[in-house]
């Protein structure tokens, strides 16, 4: 049986400040993203499309989710296998290309270290990421490939 699950925010720009004329280059491309009860999330375009640098834009919104959702998703199975994770780190990349005025993703990768305890099975544990990479829901949802590259060490 399938459950479906719910999720809202609320995107606001508060326009075109300035007194010059709007023009491509001079609106802001600075937002918030509200979600009722969260910090709010302070968004710009990627600087390439004339974003603010200091904020973060879309795309890294993309890979954070990846990223976070595969680690979550990895942590659920580990626990259920009994592999007792010490500590876990994504360093996460992502390719878009970008084609006239739209792009696309091609790919994504995730590259977690992660530390167990001796008593836990490495070879599960690496195991484990495939069964994540499968079962994450938003790896699920993009139509890019996300692939990753594991390291797993042993805590001493």
């Amino acid at each position: 049986m399938m459950k479906g699950h719910s999720y809202s925010l609320t995107t606001r720009w508060d326009g075109h400040q300035q007194e010059t004329p709007y023009t491509y280059e001079s609106y802001t491309r600075a937002h918030v993203i509200e979600i009722d009860g969260k910090s709010d999330l302070k968004m710009s375009a990627d600087p390439c499309f004339m974003g603010d640098s200091q904020r973060i834009n879309p795309e890294d919104c993309l890979l954070a989710a990846l990223s976070s959702c595969h680690m979550l998703s990895f942590l659920a199975f580990a626990a259920m296998r009994k592999v007792k994770v010490v500590s876990y780190v994504d360093r996460a990349s992502g390719v878009m290309v970008q084609k006239d005025l739209g792009g696309h993703f091609t790919e994504v990768i995730l590259r977690p270290t992660v530390t167990i305890t001796k008593e836990s099975d490495r070879s599960l544990a690496i195991e484990l990421h495939e069964q994540a990479n499968r079962n994450c829901f938003i790896a699920s949802s993009v139509n890019f490939p996300v692939k990753h590259e594991v390291e797993v060490h042993i805590h001493s």
